[in-house]
């Protein structure tokens, strides 16, 4: 299991991620997993007092509860013992400004995804990572799991031949009526004022797109086309389902498909890869496996946990085969790779692992690049542009 100098936990604060926020449990939940991290201060609300009074229950010194975020970066930063990492888990149109303004104070930052709305700003951030030695990481936590380690070593060693196409999808149901007139935390999604030029593009299709990019770090796109819809009629000029077809500069082919309106699918997060010898499979919904298909075999399961899986599908195992993992273990996951990347950057890191995949800046980059390349085609008519 890869771990840390468990001597110097990372201090960390947190904006967003409030009372009512799923996305800032399960942040709290990975990042205190392996004792990487201390959370040591937040700006957890909009409203202060609400803030202040989540961070106390949360066991913050309430000094340390703050109204905003400028306010922690500013005070935080005058401390001994200030914070050291942030994590921003607030609407999409928000992140911009609160990562630029963390990587000023010289913080490393956990973004949730996007990481911005314009590739220009992505550029910008990542040119204030570099200027400042720090860590962007972006939350794309299925990536975590491990058999996605397992395809990406399978597929380094040859075993499915060249690859030729490549089918991902995350077509869920649960927004297939129009389920923001009542619930306001799906509102901002569908309102380009919160969350940007596009809805399922970047809420869901840029997932399956980082997981293709783990597992075939080779490939590289070479032009796309896109079609968006709007099947829920007053979320446009968003989009609610597309189809996005790419060709890759190997010659292989590849589609993603972006759905909130799936009727009747659970999530919908599907990544099939075709080689010339062999295909795979993952579903995040059964995560713990593995499908391996060769031609002319019997297919087979690889599970989670076993022996005869690469090496670098056991190194975040936590609990023999046969023992289910979910998507809190791969969050987690990601924070220890986080924090192995951030304590690498402070001298503390242990030696003994050369490779360190986890979504940093650039990753975050590529999903808000190919985001823009699918709206430009699909508001084109839906034609074939090269990929920018």
């Amino acid at each position: 299991m890869m771990t840390n100098d468990r001597r110097k936990p990372i201090r960390w604060g947190m904006v967003g991620g409030g009372k009512g926020s799923q996305i800032g449990y399960i942040h709290r939940s990975a990042a205190h997993r392996d004792d990487v991290f201390a959370l040591a201060a937040g700006a957890f609300d909009i409203d202060p007092e609400r803030g202040r009074a989540f961070g106390v229950d949360l066991g913050l010194d309430e000094a340390r509860s703050y109204p905003d975020y400028a306010t922690m970066f500013a005070t935080e930063a005058g401390r001994t013992d200030g914070i050291e990492a942030v994590s921003i888990a607030t609407p999409n149109n928000t992140h911009f400004a609160i990562c630029k303004a963390a990587l000023e104070h010289d913080l490393h930052v956990i973004c949730e995804k996007p990481l911005c709305f314009t590739t220009a700003e992505a550029e910008e951030l990542k040119a204030l990572s570099q200027a400042h030695g720090r860590i962007v990481g972006v939350t794309y936590g299925y990536a975590g799991h491990q058999m996605i380690e397992q395809a990406r070593a399978m597929v380094r060693n040859g075993d499915l031949g060249e690859i030729r196409i490549v089918n991902l999808q995350f077509a869920h149901g649960f927004h297939s009526a129009a389920v923001e007139e009542q619930n306001p935390s799906t509102r901002w999604r569908v309102d380009p004022k919160f969350a940007g030029p596009s809805y399922v593009l970047g809420d869901v299709g840029t997932h399956p797109l980082y997981i293709a990019k783990v597992i075939l770090p080779h490939l590289k796109i070479r032009r796309l086309l896109c079609t968006r819809q709007s099947f829920v009629k007053s979320r446009a000029p968003l989009e609610d389902n597309a189809v996005t077809l790419m060709e890759y500069d190997n010659g292989a082919v590849a589609t993603i498909w972006s759905s909130a309106v799936n009727a009747g699918s659970m999530h919908g997060q599907k990544i099939r890869i075709v080689g010339s010898k062999a295909s795979i499979e993952w579903w995040d919904e059964r995560p713990n496996q593995l499908s391996y298909e060769i031609q002319g075999e019997p297919a087979r399961i690889l599970e989670r946990g076993m022996d005869y899986l690469y090496p670098q599908a056991r190194i975040d195992d936590r609990i023999g085969g046969g023992h289910p993992e979910g998507l809190f273990e791969a969050w987690a996951n990601l924070y220890r790779r986080f924090g192995f990347a951030i304590n690498r950057e402070r001298g503390l890191a242990p030696a003994g692992i050369e490779e360190l995949v986890f979504p940093d800046v650039d990753a975050g980059l590529e999903g808000v690049r190919w985001v823009e390349n699918c709206v430009r085609s699909a508001d084109a008519g839906g034609v074939w542009l090269d990929y920018r």
